[in-house]
């Protein structure tokens, strides 16, 4: 089963970007839709964004669009979110995510859509 290795996070001020990247251990991860998640202090885990395993399909959260760019680099086995002009709302910790179903033509943004999950990296933004 492909593990997931998220890192990037960090403390940033309003308006500052990150960039985070997401490992993944096996090459089975081409199949597979992969996903960014998060999940603030006291709330439930929310969808942020998904590409296929095709990578010519991307789907936002609307608090995400303009702001956040998906992608994947299949032959780093890599998944990335960059994150521009970051505001407090987006503090959280963000978890990647690998799709349930192989070869799947749908994007999906249900967590239980996705079975696979990395550890979590935690994204801070001041004021």
């Amino acid at each position: 089963q492909v593990q997931l290795v998220e890192s990037g996070g960090g403390l940033v001020q309003a308006g500052g970007s990150l960039r985070l990247s997401c490992a993944a251990s096996a090459r089975t991860f081409l199949r597979y839709n992969m996903g960014w998640f998060r999940q603030a202090p006291g709330k439930e885990r929310e969808f942020v964004a998904a590409i296929s395993w095709t990578v010519d399909k991307t789907s936002y959260v609307d608090s995400a669009k303009g702001r956040f760019t998906i992608s994947r680099d299949n032959a780093k086995n890599t998944v990335y979110l960059q994150m521009n002009s970051l505001t407090p709302e987006d503090t959280a910790v963000y978890y990647c995510a690998a799709g349930r179903l192989a070869v799947d033509w749908q994007l999906r943004n249900s967590p239980h859509d996705y079975n696979v999950w990395g550890q979590g990296t935690q994204v801070t933004v001041s004021s």
